[in-house]
């Protein structure tokens, strides 16, 4: 095709190689069943155009009445798109895979459960965030910060919000539930029928790369979606700048704005993946949501007792890693020989890890029995067991090995 083009008098190398690349990409779109592709249409400069007529092949592609020489609003350039969407079956890639409609789909599937919660203020309704139905008995999740202070029953909310549907119905929500550490909460309205609701996904399949959409109310502009990817699935608090006991995060590049809080975080099979709770304001593409699995842990205390239990120990910890140990053994040659553990750099004075003997620079290879590498590993062996004695085995300078039991107490809610 190449050596014929250059045939032509008047055809340059450059033209040439470029209708033969359009002719290429129109060949694979046309080569495929109508059924199951969409036909490609080609935008073309005029100049072009007359060359593509002149050697007769034009016929055989819709062109462009438009002499931009780009592909218009609603065209593609060379390739096929599917011609129907969901997460599995408008693409032969597998489950998850990204189709033309995945997104769309995915949001369809939980938009009628999201909702815009708002208070009254001199009579005039604000919206403060948003939320999620979970349960078609009126059972709404969202964050803590968008309800606590109406929670605590003020004499303006009487803790009560106004819940407004995405098919314009709005109902009185008492906050049930909050728990300012984890930022998660609870709201109830009650309905004559069953209310649309959306499903838990889970958040520990998520991976890096995946995709997921945000649902919310940003400034107070309802049924707003926005979607990207999965930019980190376990963001600590730490990274962040938060103090206190970790927490992890998913972070996102969704956009989300002020009212995005309490709304859901969607992978392509329409599942609640997590919940959005903040942005960094000074960069773009900075989006950060509680994972699902943490929020069902919350739940579970919400129902069993009424609030979240947490046991405290009092003792600062770190995840020692290869490089923080090396540089450790560089300040003091008698640095324990471990490879792994959790260095324990401060012991709060009178409190039930000073009470069991831990000492400072103390590093934690055993906890209840088993052995740990991670913060997160003794958080989830605590779980929340208050009062209970937990056997610990650390390593001292110089390679001593001490047995230490210490009983966790409640952490006061701050």
């Amino acid at each position: 095709m190449l050596r014929f083009l250059l045939k032509k008098p008047h055809l340059t190398a450059g033209a040439s190689v470029a209708i033969l690349s359009a002719i290429a990409a129109g060949d694979s779109a046309s080569s495929s069943s109508p059924s199951d592709h969409t036909r490609a249409r080609l935008s073309i400069s005029l100049p072009l155009r007359n060359l593509w007529e002149d050697i007769g092949v034009a016929s055989s592609f819709p062109i462009s009445a438009e002499g931009s020489g780009f592909p218009s609003q609603h065209q593609f350039v060379g390739g096929t798109i599917p011609s129907t969407g969901n997460g599995e079956g408008d693409c032969k890639c597998g489950k998850g895979c990204l189709g033309r409609n995945s997104i769309a789909n995915a949001a369809a599937a939980v938009a009628p459960a999201v909702v815009n919660i708002s208070i009254s203020q001199g009579g005039v309704e604000r919206a403060i965030g948003s939320g999620t139905i979970i349960d078609p008995d009126g059972t709404i999740l969202t964050c803590a910060h968008v309800v606590a202070t109406f929670h605590k029953g003020n004499a303006s909310s009487r803790g009560y919000v106004t819940v407004m549907l995405q098919d314009g119905r709005s109902f009185k929500g008492h906050v049930v539930n909050a728990d300012d550490h984890s930022d998660v909460a609870i709201v109830k309205i009650k309905s004559n029928t069953p209310l649309p609701s959306a499903r838990f996904g889970n958040s520990a399949k998520l991976r890096p790369g995946d995709w997921v959409v945000a649902l919310g109310c940003p400034l107070s502009l309802q049924n707003t979606i926005t979607a990207g990817i999965v930019s980190c699935v376990d963001r600590k608090s730490s990274d962040l700048g938060f103090r206190g006991v970790g927490k992890e995060y998913i972070q996102t590049d969704c956009a989300i704005n002020q009212g995005n809080s309490g709304g859901p975080l969607v992978n392509l099979d329409g599942e609640i993946v997590g919940m959005n709770v903040m942005k960094v304001v000074a960069a773009d593409g900075l989006s950060f949501a509680v994972p699902i699995d943490m929020v069902v842990k919350i739940m579970d205390h919400f129902r069993r007792r009424g609030r979240v239990m947490r046991p405290w120990l009092g003792l600062k910890m770190l995840d020692l890693n290869p490089m923080i140990i090396s540089q450790l053994k560089e300040r003091d040659h008698k640095f324990p020989d471990v490879d792994k553990g959790v260095l324990v750099p401060m012991v709060v004075p009178g409190s039930p890890g000073d009470l069991a003997g831990f000492r400072a620079n103390d590093i934690v290879i055993s906890f209840d029995g088993k052995p740990v590498k991670s913060i997160k590993e003794i958080v989830n062996m605590m779980g929340d067991k208050v009062g209970v004695p937990f056997r610990v085995v650390v390593v001292r300078r110089g390679n001593k090995y001490v047995n230490l039991t210490v009983v966790s107490e409640e952490a006061k809610s701050s």
